[in-house]
């Protein structure tokens, strides 16, 4: 984890229960996702616009199971 990373404010959902979950820490120009159960682990970045399209899909059902 970089010192950037480790200085972050991570947030799960209330939902997440289980640990399984995924964190999301706000960057200044983006955002960085985690696994939960790894927080010492890589986090991936992305941008503004590319997380609100992934928020987007998801609202839409583009990721639901068959």
């Amino acid at each position: 984890m970089s010192v950037l990373e480790a200085e972050l404010t991570w947030r799960r959902s209330s939902y997440c229960d289980s640990g399984a979950c995924v964190e999301v820490a706000q960057l200044d120009h983006g955002v960085a996702i985690r696994d939960a159960k790894d927080p010492q682990g890589p986090a991936l970045r992305f941008s503004r616009q590319e997380f609100a399209a992934f928020i987007a899909g998801v609202r839409a059902g583009d990721f639901a199971a068959a």
